[in-house]
Parts: C-alpha cells; structure tokens; sequence
C-alpha cells in the first residue's frame, strides 16, 4: 500500500500502474505511471480526486489503511479525465452520503458520463470548503488540459492540489516525494509529459502561473508523478520555462 503522510491530516493514497503500455493509448510508457488520490483529513475529510477505475479497490483499501472507518464526508473533483474519475460512481456506492465537490462544467461532466446529478456541491473561483482545522478554496485552470479543470488549495499548510499540472509519466519508485528519488531520472519523462499533455494549452499554463504568484506553497500534489515538497518552486519554475517555449 503506498500510503505516505504528506503533511499531518494530509495523506497520498494514491496507486502505480505498471500494466498500461500506453497513456491515452498513445503516449508509451516505459516507466508506468501512477494515479495520485489524496485525503484531506480534518473534523470531516475530504478525497481529492479518484483513481482509474481498474485500480479503484486498492484506493479503497488505501483509503480505509489511513483513516479506517471513518466516513469521507466529500470527494472533490479537480479534473474528469477517466484515469481520475473512474472511480467516482464506486465510491458513491462505498460512501452513499459522499457531497461531491465541482464546478459548474465538472458537475455537468459527472452527470453525464456516470449518471450522478444529486449529492454535489457547486463551487466557483475562490470558494472555500471548510473542514474544520483544515479550509480548502478552489481555482479554476480550464484547458489545463480539460475545460473543467481546477486546483484545490489548503490553505492551512499552503498544499496545492494541481490537477494534471506538474504532473509527469512514470511510476513513483522509491517513493513519492521528489526528494526521495533521483529526480534526472524523471526529468524527461517529466518533459514528455508536458509536451504531449500540456503543452498545446501553454498560454492557459501561463494564466494558471499566475494565480500562484502570490500563494504560499509548501507542497504540489498533482494527479501524476511525484509530489513536490523541497522544492516546489523547481517544478513551477519548468513549467513557466516550457509554457514560454523556452
């Protein structure tokens, strides 16, 4: 089980996928990649985003190794690619009270792809969701690389839930945090990721950069790759770089 404490209250649970050849049936693989879920835990918890649906019971056990029977009182949705939300109609199942957090197009999304329209909650930029010891406020990055997308940020310990940016392929070996592993070895993975995801919607990147120029970012938890905690100011700085085309 791949369950690390980010930070007291927040933890990965997220899973590695070394089975699928090929990203979007396109891209190659050759170091897997992984699916980042993490738990938000304060007097209520929050799930933030899911995982393929293929892996959705090693999530659930993950889910239950780190908070044990607890109930997840909301699962935020930052990006609707099926690689994150896969998973959402089993967890509904799992955890029938789960209020399901989104924005506007994200709702639509659900509605239509998984048949979910009650049990949401609406959010827009700048909103917060406060659970008690932990608050967490939502801002849109649309066509980062989805319309729906956006980031969710703790505003207690200045932790930022990323969506695909700053993401990257490859699984996470030897641990999740970049200062855990050899970070050339993922560089270019890293690169080709960007790219071939992102790249194409670098002046929406632009614009996502810009919303973080005046936050306090302790850690990045992206939906891919390695979570950014020595240094996250490394990785915001490639991605400014490479959405300049530098």
């Amino acid at each position: 089980m791949a369950i690390t404490e980010i930070l007291p209250g927040i933890h990965y649970v997220g899973v590695n996928d070394r089975t699928t050849t090929r990203f979007e049936a396109l891209w190659s693989l050759p170091m897997g990649v992984s699916y980042n879920a993490y738990l938000v835990a304060g007097e209520k918890i929050a799930l933030i985003d899911t995982v393929e649906e293929s892996f959705g019971s090693r999530l659930e056990a993950n889910i239950r190794e780190a908070i044990g029977e607890r109930k997840i009182d909301y699962l935020v949705v930052n990006h609707m690619e099926p690689d994150h939300s896969s998973s959402i109609a089993a967890l509904r199942r799992i955890y029938p009270d789960i209020e399901i957090v989104g924005n506007a197009k994200t709702l639509q999304m659900i509605e239509g792809f998984y048949g979910i329209a009650g049990g949401t909650v609406e959010v827009k930029e700048g909103d917060t969701l406060d659970l008690g010891g932990k608050t967490l406020s939502f801002h849109m990055i649309p066509m980062v690389h989805w319309p729906e997308t956006m980031m969710s940020y703790d505003t207690t310990d200045g932790v930022l839930f990323s969506g695909d940016a700053f993401g990257m392929f490859g699984a996470t070996d030897g641990g999740v945090f970049d200062d855990q592993v050899d970070f050339a070895r993922y560089e270019s993975e890293m690169r080709r990721y960007y790219s071939n995801i992102v790249g194409k919607y670098s002046g929406m990147v632009q614009k996502a950069l810009a919303k973080l120029s005046s936050a306090r970012i302790g850690a990045i938890c992206p939906l891919h790759g390695l979570v950014w905690r020595s240094d996250p100011a490394r990785v915001i700085g490639l991605y400014d770089r490479w959405s300049r085309y530098e």
